[in-house]
């Protein structure tokens, strides 16, 4: 009986010795109007680190002052690697903090480059776990490429800023293809009915259509060619993934976009610890889930190659919940997580055709 319980307190000192060694932070914003995706972050985190990890969590309340507030605190608690900011004002301001200390952070919903890393000589230690537009065009550009390649297709946006680079990058790498649309033009968003639209693409005799714009937009344009009785397939990207609006979507509209985390097959680990935990498993905790995997396995590679975390992370590959990730120099992921989606009446299925 002496023996076992010495046994199990070795285990239990040893246990916490790692945790004490595995320190990893999280910010993320646990009040204000993104307090429930923060939340969902911090579930999936703390699902992830069990015994084994020292989680730091601090409300970084999407701000500046709150990201410069996180930073100070992971210094003071000797953080070795940071996770989590949804918001691009937190982590400009917790970079120049975490960098300076050569502190890693695994970025969880930012995917464009802040200023500060914008005006940097050298990669500052970011790694992200979103891939951004440029990815995300480019794999609509190959998958539409190969699909509309013998199609009267057209390329409309919506006039926003976004709206225009998603078309524009899109008709580029279409062009590179040696491919032209049969019709280009910015439309007017947020109209209820796109009748004068479409039939703008029906003079045009663009049979396809790929829409620089939102969801409730191509949900419009999808009811209105439906009620002209004019067959069009849509696509879009990732603004797709929204809440439904007015409109629901015509069935078979194309969405390239990652697809959802709950989705993936490698996110069964993470969604069975949420479960068990009886936390849901929405995207952005199995996110969580996947930051502190990684930044476990990075802080254990580098103690025991006695080497630069920084270093691991730019080098190694890890499998998480979702999937392989593995990030290059600038610590951007080097796969393509975007896939082609079909909307099938009720929700996006991955499709090949």
């Amino acid at each position: 009986m002496l023996l076992t319980s010495i046994v199990l307190s070795w285990l239990a000192s040893g246990a916490l010795a790692q945790a004490e060694d595995v320190r990893v932070g999280l910010a993320a914003p646990l009040s204000g109007t993104f307090a429930p995706l923060g939340n969902q972050l911090v579930e999936g985190a703390r699902a992830a680190a069990g015994t084994g990890v020292q989680l730091t969590v601090f409300d970084d309340r999407c701000d500046a002052e709150g990201g410069k507030e996180a930073a100070e605190r992971f210094v003071e608690q000797n953080i070795r690697i940071a996770t989590g900011f949804l918001c691009p004002e937190a982590l400009e301001n917790a970079l120049p903090i975490l960098s300076q200390r050569n502190i890693p952070i695994i970025i969880s919903d930012v995917s464009e480059l802040t200023l500060a890393e914008r005006r940097a000589a050298s990669p500052l230690p970011t790694f992200r776990l979103t891939t951004g537009l440029n990815k995300e065009t480019q794999a609509t550009g190959s998958f539409l490429g190969s699909l509309w390649r013998a199609q009267p297709f057209a390329i409309i946006d919506d006039g926003t800023i976004e709206g225009r680079e998603r078309a524009a990058r899109v008709l580029a790498n279409l062009k590179e293809q040696q491919l032209q649309p049969v019709f280009t033009d910015t439309y007017r968003p947020g109209l209820d009915k796109q009748n004068a639209l479409v039939s703008r693409l029906r003079r045009a005799g663009a049979t396809h259509v790929y829409v620089g714009g939102e969801r409730d937009d191509i949900a419009a344009i999808g009811a209105s060619a439906a009620a002209l009785n004019y067959p069009l397939v849509i696509a879009g990207g990732s603004l797709l993934d929204a809440a439904p609006g007015p409109h629901p979507l015509a069935q078979g509209t194309l969405m390239i976009a990652p697809v959802r985390p709950s989705d993936l097959s490698t996110a069964k680990p993470a969604i069975d610890a949420l479960h068990q935990a009886d936390k849901l498993a929405d995207s952005y905790a199995i996110i969580g889930y996947a930051s502190v995997e990684i930044a476990d396995e990075a802080i254990k590679r580098a103690d025991e190659q006695k080497q630069p975390i920084i270093n691991l992370l730019r080098s190694g590959s890890f499998e998480t919940a979702l999937g392989t990730i593995k990030f290059d120099e600038n610590g951007i992921r080097t796969d393509n997580p975007n896939r082609l989606q079909r909307f099938d009446g009720k929700r996006f299925i991955l499709t090949d055709k």
